[in-house]
């Protein structure tokens, strides 16, 4: 690895240029990740870049409004618990990456409807990986929430 690293070759970040000869030159950097690629380790890497980076401002703007914060909550706890396994953390940053990006299949301003689709991709991922979420994720959660709600 070292002998890669001296060629010039960087670690795969969120903010990485995207190079056209390995992603094609449709690929856009800043945009939402092939879902069949969500289980690649570099892309887990960069899935959970940008989940720290913008999950705790957008939640922070939109907890009160989405019914299913808890849930969203949950997931980022579990996916942060060193117990949950790494297949589960996979679809769970990309699930949360989802909630964070911008680009959206039903934008987010749309009142009463622009979160209807990040509801979907939570519920798919609750039944995919929901054994994972612990009583104790979710008590962290509603423990969270709460804070949040008293801070207003």
């Amino acid at each position: 690895m070292n002998g890669v690293r001296g060629k010039g070759l960087k670690r795969m970040s969120a903010d990485a240029k995207a190079s056209p000869d390995v992603n094609g030159a449709e690929f856009d950097p800043g945009g939402p990740l092939d879902p069949a690629q969500a289980l690649i380790p570099a892309v887990i890497r960069v899935n959970e870049q940008r989940v720290v980076r913008g999950f705790w401002p957008k939640m922070r703007r939109v907890a009160a409004r989405i019914p299913f914060a808890a849930d969203l909550l949950a997931v980022w706890f579990c996916a942060r618990d060193p117990e949950t396994p790494a297949r589960a953390k996979g679809m769970m940053f990309a699930a949360l990456a989802y909630f964070v990006l911008p680009v959206d299949v039903i934008p987010d301003i749309l009142v009463g409807v622009g979160f209807t689709d990040d509801a979907a991709v939570l519920a798919a991922l609750i039944t995919l990986v929901g054994r994972h979420l612990k009583a104790r994720h979710r008590t962290e959660a509603r423990a969270v929430l709460e804070r949040m709600s008293t801070e207003d």
